[in-house]
């Protein structure tokens, strides 16, 4: 592989830059000009382009040797019209990208009652949200299929990094679930995720979905809590399913319907990549170090 093109240039994106700029001539869409300096300061070639326009996506047929699909779905609808538009430029003319990476999430499974849940259980998404995932994912291993193209899925849950923790919801005193109602949840540090997805390209089987999630073992509570004591900031109040309603989110509410803890055996056993993070602990000390003195 020469050319490597990224589309969704967000936050996972910049953490692969550097690995990837070092090795392939990279080329990464993005929505708006005023982003593209970014991007080439880090090595890449913006492109300005946009999943929501077609006609700007005509010229990425044969321009890639692969692609790291990161771009969520729209906000509303039941599937995803940007990776159907994507896979349309992709296979428009010219030379196909021999392999493709999507990043979903692991919200697709819905709510497994706290069950252990691998890559071969059912999806049953609970939310609009995570249904638009699952189209993505279909239109994605269908496009390999149909084309010879060896796709490949990262199904991740929470994703978190220094920069991503919920800070200002700890200060705010938003409550969470008493231990009773409480639901497991799952994480990975961002740095791993765009570790991992580097790695797929590489090392992925044609069609092949993995959980990209690292070893933590916490209810949601239990999370909150752990990033509280770690920026010396109080815990959260904890309420009960019934009492909590009023005060939080519906998206937030939706997060506290779904209870599942995830194996990653086959994540650690195929694309073999270490966790610099394998727990939130780890990045949570990584976090707190990087911090400037208090």
């Amino acid at each position: 592989m020469k050319r490597i093109l990224i589309v969704g240039s967000g936050d996972v994106a910049a953490r692969a830059l550097p690995w990837l700029t070092r090795r392939f001539r990279v080329l990464a869409l993005v929505r708006r000009a005023e982003h593209a300096a970014a991007l080439r300061k880090a090595g890449a070639v913006p492109l300005i382009a946009d999943l929501d326009d077609r006609r700007s996506l005509m010229r990425l047929a044969g321009l890639a040797d692969a692609v790291l699909h990161f771009a969520p779905p729209p906000a509303h609808g039941e599937t995803d019209p940007r990776t159907r538009a994507l896979l349309a430029a992709l296979g428009a003319g010219g030379s196909l990208p021999q392999r493709l990476v999507y990043i979903s999430t692991t919200g697709v499974y819905g709510d497994c009652a706290g069950a252990w849940v691998d890559e071969c259980r059912a999806t049953r998404p609970l939310s609009a949200r995570a249904g638009r995932r699952v189209d993505a994912e279909r239109q994605v291993r269908a496009f390999g299929r149909r084309n010879g193209v060896r796709t490949s899925v990262l199904r991740a849950p929470g994703i978190y990094a220094a920069e991503r923790l919920p800070l200002e919801r700890l200060r705010r005193a938003d409550p969470v679930l008493r231990e009773d109602d409480d639901v497991h949840t799952n994480h990975i540090h961002a740095d791993d995720l765009a570790r991992l997805a580097c790695a797929a390209l590489f090392r992925g089987r044609g069609g092949r979905v993995w959980n990209a999630c690292d070893d933590t073992r916490l209810k949601m509570g239990d999370y909150f809590d752990a990033v509280a004591d770690a920026f010396a900031l109080p815990r959260p109040p904890r309420l009960g399913r019934g009492d909590i309603a009023a005060q939080l989110s519906p998206m937030t509410l939706s997060f506290m319907g779904e209870s599942r803890r995830l194996h990653n055996q086959r994540m650690k056993r195929e694309l073999r990549t270490p966790l610099r993070y394998p727990t939130v602990a780890d990045g949570l000390r990584d976090a707190c170090a990087r911090m400037p003195a208090r």
